[in-house]
């Protein structure tokens, strides 16, 4: 046989030569009937990732061993199978797809969309086959990275294509939602698996899908394969997939959304019961400034102030607090903590007076917007005194425990009677005393385990007993008894009368 250049030569004139020398976009190869490669220009080399002529195998047997083609439905083509092969044994290929890897290569890198081509001599032989590669790589890759979104997609959708009208895709999320399979779906017309049926609009609905158009949001009701309905929201848009023009569906499920909605609203409402009649104060406000969206009965009754005077206002503007100051307190604390647990403040009556109360409050959010809902504890006439000056001792000292307590104890006790104190303290046999004493001092048990010469077991036991001849239920209670009563130190042990 000739040189490949003077088959080329000899085929000059031939009318398919000419175009496949213009072609150059595409991949040409040249193979002379004894199946041996002759040419090839650059852009078959560089689909096939070579660099020159005789790396692709020379011959059609050495091409099959150097590259290994599949179709795309991932079966692999076997010896007689590769399109090189089919066209040398006479058949004419018309966009054959295949993919294309380098053997032993673990993926295929191209995907060739291959026609044939079979020029013949003056005497009607066949003087070459040839074989032009269309590159589809980037086109069936873009189409693969769609599959995988499509199938991955929560959202319900189908694509349905406007030739026939039939679907011929359905992902997971739609199956999930109706209850069909995919051999329900795929491969059904439009009017077996009607989705714009009960569509609210649905005679624009399926002139815009005649029309191959976009079909904007509508309700519809799907039927199910148990026989139900399922309330939806459907839209159609147009898309093409490789060159077929489809209308890819997508769905909003209504039943779920109606569901949530009843449940917010169910929880809303059980909300607001437990507001309005809530005992204690309880407002809900806008995080910034405290403007008052809601005020519970509780509110109104104690501090005088109708629904109108309080909703819709800032609380500062009410006044909702004695001090002027509590307002922008409260917002502080609220930013830099996020709730507040029986904060000491004072709510203002409608006629001026101060309602000493335990304010909480809690960040929450309402409907996007960040809100505090606040409760009040107002306290007893009885418990003013004793909840304002815990307040002040609070704020001045560093242990306020010990003095609080004393302090409480004898504004708050009023008439109570108690055990004659004298009486208690003559009753104490000397160690008890002794150990009370040394306990008014600070001592820790240690320490005054080691001062007497006792074991801590044993001094704990002493001071148990002291718990309950006394009535003090902590250490520092017991401490201001003592003190109260003149037992300090070891003089006041060994002192048998009570001081106090």
């Amino acid at each position: 046989m000739a040189p490949p250049e003077k088959a080329l030569q000899s085929c000059a004139g031939n009318s398919h030569l000419r175009q496949i020398v213009a072609g150059v976009s595409d991949g040409v190869i040249l193979v002379s009937p004894d199946h041996r490669i002759v040419w090839a220009n650059d852009r078959a080399l560089a689909v096939h990732g070579v660099e020159t002529l005789a790396e692709l195998g020379g011959t059609a047997a050495g091409y099959r061993a150097r590259f290994e083609l599949r179709y795309r439905n991932r079966h692999p083509l076997g010896a007689g199978e590769y399109p090189i092969e089919r066209a040398l044994a006479g058949e004419s290929l018309d966009e054959v797809v295949v993919e294309v890897a380098a053997a032993g290569a673990e993926a295929p890198g191209w995907t060739h969309q291959v026609r044939s081509l079979v020029l013949v001599d003056a005497a009607g032989e066949p003087e070459l086959l040839v074989l032009i590669i269309d590159d589809q790589t980037e086109r069936y890759s873009a189409e693969q990275r769609f599959e995988r979104a499509f199938n991955a997609n929560p959202a319900p959708a189908l694509i349905l294509r406007l030739q026939d009208f039939r679907h011929i895709r359905v992902n997971r999320g739609f199956l999930e939602m109706t209850g069909y399979r995919e051999e329900d779906v795929v491969g059904r017309s439009a009017f077996e698996v009607d989705v714009l049926e009960g569509a609210a609009r649905r005679e624009l609905a399926v002139e815009r899908l005649g029309e191959g158009r976009t079909i904007p949001q509508m309700e519809a009701r799907l039927q199910l394969p148990n026989g139900a309905e399922k309330c939806v929201i459907v839209a159609g848009q147009p898309i093409e997939i490789g060159e077929t023009r489809c209308m890819l569906f997508t769905f909003a499920d209504l039943d779920g959304r109606r569901q949530a909605e009843l449940a917010l609203k169910q929880s809303e409402e059980r909300f607001a019961l437990a507001f309005r009649l809530a005992p204690y104060p309880m407002l809900l406000a806008a995080q910034e400034g405290l403007r008052v969206m809601l005020a519970n009965e509780a509110l109104t009754r104690e501090t005088g102030h109708a629904q109108v005077d309080v909703v819709g206002r800032d609380a500062r503007d009410v006044p909702l607090w004695s001090d002027p100051a509590a307002d922008e307190a409260l917002q502080a604390a609220m930013r830099r903590e996020g709730s507040l647990h029986d904060l000491p403040l004072a709510l203002r009556h409608k006629d001026g007076r101060a309602l000493p109360s335990l304010v909480s409050a809690e960040a929450v959010e309402i409907r996007g917007q960040p809100c505090v809902l606040l409760a009040a504890h107002v306290l007893p006439a009885r418990d003013h005194s004793r909840a304002e000056i815990a307040a002040a001792v609070a704020a001045v000292m560093t242990d306020p425990e010990l003095i609080a307590a004393a302090v409480l104890d004898r504004l708050a006790r009023g008439s109570r009677t108690e055990a004659p104190a004298a009486a208690v303290v003559t009753g104490l046999a000397p160690r008890a005393r002794e150990i009370l004493a040394l306990v008014s001092e600070g001592l820790d048990d240690a320490a005054i385990a080691a001062r007497l010469g006792l074991s801590r077991i044993t001094v704990r036991n002493h001071i148990n007993g002291l718990y309950r001849r006394t009535g003090a239920n902590s250490r520092p209670r017991l401490i201001v008894w003592a003190r109260e009563r003149g037992i300090v130190g070891a003089a006041a042990a060994a002192t048998p009368a009570a001081r106090g």
